[in-house]
C-alpha cells in the first residue's frame, strides 16, 4: 500500500508543468514550479543540460547553443532572451527529488511575399510552431470575420480586396491558447488616367498649322544633342579657358628655353681671369751696416803716491 501511494506521489510531480507559448525573438520566462531546494537544482532541455546549481551554489553550465542566451532570473525560473524558433521543445526543471516538465512553443507569424500585395497576385499565411509534430491547432480569422480551421498555412489564391485587414490566427495546445494578428495590405492595379477632350483648346489653335508639331520644333532648337543651351554655354566657356591655359603654358615653356639658351651662349663667351702679374725690379740689396766694435775703455786714473 504504501509502495503504491509513493509512485502516485511521483507520477503527480512528475507530470506537473505548464505550457508557454511565445513569439520569437521575445523574452520567455519559465517557472520551475518549485520554492526552494536542498541539494541541487538543474534546468535541461531534450535531456540537454542548461544550467545546474549544487550544495555549494555555483552553477555548471551545458555545452548547448541554447546556454548562451538562458540564465536564471528570478532563481529558480530560466530566462531565454532572445528566443529562437529552434527553441521550441520540452523544458525539465529538476530540483532534488521532484521533476517539473513544461512545454515551450515558439511561433511565428508571416506572409510570403512580404509587404503589400497586388491584386490577382497568389500569398501564403504562415502561424506555425518549429515542430509539426506537436500536434497543435490552428484556427484562421478573415477580416469579414468568418472563421477557417486548418493547418498552419493558409494559401490566398488569388489575392482579392476583401483579403485586405487583419488575420487572426489562434493556436491551441494542452489546454492553452494563443492568438497573434497578421496585418495585410492588398494593392489594386494602377488604372490607366486619360486626360479629356477639351474642344477650347482646338478653338484657340491657329488654322491651317499643327500647334503641337510648332511646339515640338520649338524645344528641338532649344534641344541640343538632347543638351539645353546653358549646358553648351558651359561648355564653350570650360573649352575657351583650356585653350588660354594651353597657349599661357606654351609661351612659358618658349620664354624659360630662350632665358636659359641665353645663358649659356654668355657663359661660353667669357674669357677666364688671367693671374696679375707684378712688376719684379733688379734692385742689389742694400750693403750691411759695418759692425761696431766694442768701445774703448777710458783709462783708470792712477794711483795717487805719497810724498
Amino acid at each position: 500500500m504504501k509502495t503504491v501511494m509513493w509512485f502516485g506521489l511521483v507520477l503527480v510531480a512528475v507530470s506537473t508543468g505548464k505550457v508557454i507559448f511565445t513569439e520569437v525573438g521575445q523574452k520567455a520566462t519559465i517557472e520551475c514550479g518549485i520554492s526552494s531546494y536542498t541539494k541541487q537544482l538543474e534546468w535541461s532541455r531534450e535531456n540537454q543540460q542548461i544550467i545546474r546549481i549544487g550544495k555549494r551554489g555555483f552553477p555548471t553550465k551545458g555545452t548547448a547553443e541554447i546556454v548562451q542566451r538562458s540564465r536564471m532570473r528570478p532563481e529558480p525560473n530560466l530566462e531565454i532572451f532572445p528566443v529562437k524558433d529552434t527553441d521550441t521543445g520540452k523544458f525539465t526543471c529538476k530540483a532534488d527529488t521532484t521533476v517539473l516538465e513544461h512545454m515551450l512553443l515558439v511561433v511565428s507569424v508571416s506572409v510570403v511575399p512580404s509587404g503589400a500585395l497586388q491584386v490577382g497576385s497568389e500569398a501564403t499565411l504562415y502561424c506555425q510552431v518549429k515542430d509539426p509534430n506537436l500536434g497543435v491547432t490552428v484556427e484562421w480569422k478573415k477580416p469579414d470575420g468568418t472563421l477557417q480551421k486548418g493547418s498552419s498555412t493558409f494559401d490566398l489564391k488569388p489575392v482579392a480586396d476583401s483579403d485586405a485587414g487583419p488575420w487572426n490566427c489562434t493556436l491551441t495546445y494542452g489546454g492553452e491558447t494563443f492568438s497573434q494578428t497578421l496585418m495585410i495590405k492588398v494593392s489594386g492595379p494602377t488604372p490607366a488616367t486619360t486626360t479629356p477632350y477639351d474642344p477650347q483648346k482646338d478653338i484657340h489653335k491657329p488654322a491651317g498649322r499643327n500647334h503641337t508639331t510648332e511646339h515640338k520644333s520649338g524645344d528641338a532648337e532649344l534641344l541640343l544633342l538632347g543638351l539645353d543651351w546653358w549646358v553648351w554655354l558651359a561648355v564653350g566657356v570650360g573649352c575657351l579657358v583650356v585653350i588660354l591655359l594651353t597657349v599661357f603654358v606654351i609661351v612659358l615653356c618658349k620664354r624659360n628655353r630662350e632665358r636659359k639658351k641665353k645663358f649659356q651662349r654668355m657663359k661660353s663667351t667669357e674669357q677666364p681671369l688671367k693671374p696679375k702679374k707684378y712688376c719684379q725690379c733688379d734692385r742689389q740689396a742694400a750693403a750691411a751696416k759695418p759692425q761696431q766694435g766694442r768701445r774703448r775703455e777710458k783709462p783708470s786714473a792712477l794711483p795717487l803716491q805719497a810724498c
